[in-house]
Protein backbone atom coordinates (compact mmCIF):
# COMPACT_ATOMS: atom_id res chain seq x y z
CA UNK A 1 0.00 0.00 0.00
CA UNK A 2 2.85 2.29 1.27
CA UNK A 3 6.18 2.78 -0.86
CA UNK A 4 9.43 1.15 1.18
CA UNK A 5 10.33 4.78 1.48
CA UNK A 6 6.76 6.09 3.03
CA UNK A 7 6.94 2.80 5.35
CA UNK A 8 10.53 3.85 6.78
CA UNK A 9 9.50 7.39 7.10
CA UNK A 10 6.19 6.81 9.05
CA UNK A 11 8.80 4.39 11.31
CA UNK A 12 11.38 6.93 11.86
CA UNK A 13 9.08 9.76 11.92
CA UNK A 14 7.41 7.68 15.06
CA UNK A 15 10.93 6.97 16.41
CA UNK A 16 11.53 11.00 15.95
CA UNK A 17 8.64 11.50 18.35
CA UNK A 18 9.60 9.12 20.64
CA UNK A 19 13.10 10.37 21.29
CA UNK A 20 11.12 13.83 21.06
CA UNK A 21 8.89 13.19 23.51
CA UNK A 22 12.15 12.58 26.02
CA UNK A 23 13.70 15.80 25.14
CA UNK A 24 16.37 14.29 22.89
CA UNK A 25 17.82 14.30 19.31
CA UNK A 26 18.10 11.15 17.16
CA UNK A 27 21.24 10.27 15.09
CA UNK A 28 20.87 9.52 12.09
CA UNK A 29 22.51 6.39 12.82
CA UNK A 30 20.52 5.44 15.63
CA UNK A 31 17.00 5.62 13.42
CA UNK A 32 18.13 3.58 10.64
CA UNK A 33 19.66 0.52 13.38
CA UNK A 34 16.55 1.18 15.21
CA UNK A 35 14.16 1.31 12.28
CA UNK A 36 16.10 -1.46 10.99
CA UNK A 37 16.59 0.37 7.13
CA UNK A 38 19.62 1.42 5.13
CA UNK A 39 21.37 4.60 6.42
CA UNK A 40 21.56 6.57 3.13
CA UNK A 41 17.95 5.49 2.55
CA UNK A 42 17.31 6.25 5.68
CA UNK A 43 19.15 9.86 4.76
CA UNK A 44 17.35 10.79 1.95
CA UNK A 45 13.76 10.01 3.48
CA UNK A 46 14.55 12.33 6.68
CA UNK A 47 15.78 14.99 3.86
CA UNK A 48 12.59 15.02 2.49
CA UNK A 49 10.46 14.98 5.46
CA UNK A 50 12.83 18.12 7.16
CA UNK A 51 12.20 19.94 3.67
CA UNK A 52 8.67 19.55 4.24
CA UNK A 53 8.86 20.64 8.01
CA UNK A 54 7.89 17.59 9.51
CA UNK A 55 10.97 16.96 11.37
CA UNK A 56 13.75 19.18 12.25
CA UNK A 57 17.64 18.45 11.04
CA UNK A 58 20.13 19.94 13.40
CA UNK A 59 24.23 19.66 12.15
CA UNK A 60 27.22 19.35 14.42
CA UNK A 61 27.97 17.35 17.26
CA UNK A 62 24.93 17.60 19.15
CA UNK A 63 22.91 17.40 16.72
CA UNK A 64 20.45 15.04 15.47
CA UNK A 65 16.46 14.88 14.21
CA UNK A 66 13.54 16.09 16.04
CA UNK A 67 10.03 16.81 15.79
CA UNK A 68 9.20 20.37 17.08
CA UNK A 69 7.22 20.70 20.72
CA UNK A 70 4.44 22.65 18.63
CA UNK A 71 4.37 19.75 16.35
CA UNK A 72 4.59 16.82 18.14
CA UNK A 73 1.55 16.66 19.30
CA UNK A 74 -0.65 17.35 15.79
CA UNK A 75 1.29 15.53 13.42
CA UNK A 76 -0.79 12.92 11.82
CA UNK A 77 0.31 10.04 9.59
CA UNK A 78 -1.30 11.81 6.79
CA UNK A 79 1.55 14.22 6.56
CA UNK A 80 4.22 12.31 6.56
CA UNK A 81 2.89 9.67 3.76
CA UNK A 82 2.11 12.89 1.44
CA UNK A 83 5.35 14.09 1.43
CA UNK A 84 6.77 10.65 0.42
CA UNK A 85 4.24 9.43 -1.55
CA UNK A 86 2.05 12.29 -2.57
CA UNK A 87 -1.54 11.70 -2.55
CA UNK A 88 -1.73 8.68 -5.17
CA UNK A 89 -3.17 6.73 -2.29
CA UNK A 90 -6.37 9.16 -2.38
CA UNK A 91 -6.26 8.60 -6.16
CA UNK A 92 -5.90 6.25 -8.89
CA UNK A 93 -7.59 2.77 -9.58
CA UNK A 94 -7.54 -0.07 -7.18
CA UNK A 95 -6.82 -2.58 -10.32
CA UNK A 96 -4.55 -0.56 -11.85
CA UNK A 97 -6.14 0.69 -14.49
CA UNK A 98 -6.05 4.24 -16.33
CA UNK A 99 -9.76 4.94 -16.46
CA UNK A 100 -11.91 4.03 -14.04
CA UNK A 101 -14.73 6.36 -12.33
CA UNK A 102 -17.58 6.58 -10.80
CA UNK A 103 -18.76 6.84 -14.59
CA UNK A 104 -17.00 4.18 -16.16
CA UNK A 105 -15.84 1.80 -12.76
CA UNK A 106 -13.71 -1.13 -12.56
CA UNK A 107 -14.84 -4.13 -10.98
CA UNK A 108 -13.48 -3.14 -7.36
CA UNK A 109 -14.58 0.84 -8.02
CA UNK A 110 -17.14 1.16 -5.30
CA UNK A 111 -15.52 -1.18 -3.07
CA UNK A 112 -12.22 0.32 -3.23
CA UNK A 113 -13.26 3.64 -3.32
CA UNK A 114 -14.76 2.46 0.59
CA UNK A 115 -11.62 1.34 1.75
CA UNK A 116 -9.73 4.21 0.25
CA UNK A 117 -12.26 6.52 2.46
CA UNK A 118 -11.52 4.43 5.70
CA UNK A 119 -7.64 4.98 4.70
CA UNK A 120 -8.11 8.36 4.76
CA UNK A 121 -9.95 9.01 7.69
CA UNK A 122 -7.47 6.91 9.55
CA UNK A 123 -4.41 8.90 8.32
CA UNK A 124 -5.49 12.33 9.28
CA UNK A 125 -6.78 11.01 12.48
CA UNK A 126 -3.45 9.13 13.48
CA UNK A 127 -1.23 11.30 15.45
CA UNK A 128 2.01 10.40 14.95
CA UNK A 129 2.65 11.04 19.28
CA UNK A 130 0.02 8.31 19.79
CA UNK A 131 2.11 6.00 17.37
CA UNK A 132 5.13 7.40 19.28
CA UNK A 133 3.49 6.92 23.17
CA UNK A 134 2.56 2.84 22.07
CA UNK A 135 6.57 2.50 22.21
CA UNK A 136 7.47 4.08 25.08
CA UNK A 137 4.84 1.78 26.88
CA UNK A 138 5.86 -1.09 25.20
CA UNK A 139 2.30 -1.71 23.74
CA UNK A 140 3.85 -0.98 20.34
CA UNK A 141 7.48 -2.04 18.26
CA UNK A 142 9.06 -0.93 15.50
CA UNK A 143 10.93 -3.56 14.58
CA UNK A 144 11.22 -7.30 15.78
Amino acid sequence: MFSKACEYGIRATVYIAQESLSGNRASLKVIAKEIDSPEAFTAKILQQLARHNLILSTKGPHGGFEIAPENLYHLTLDKIVKSIDGDEIYQGCGLGLKACDADNPCPLHFQFLEVRNKLSLMLHTTKIYEMAEGIVDGSAFLRR
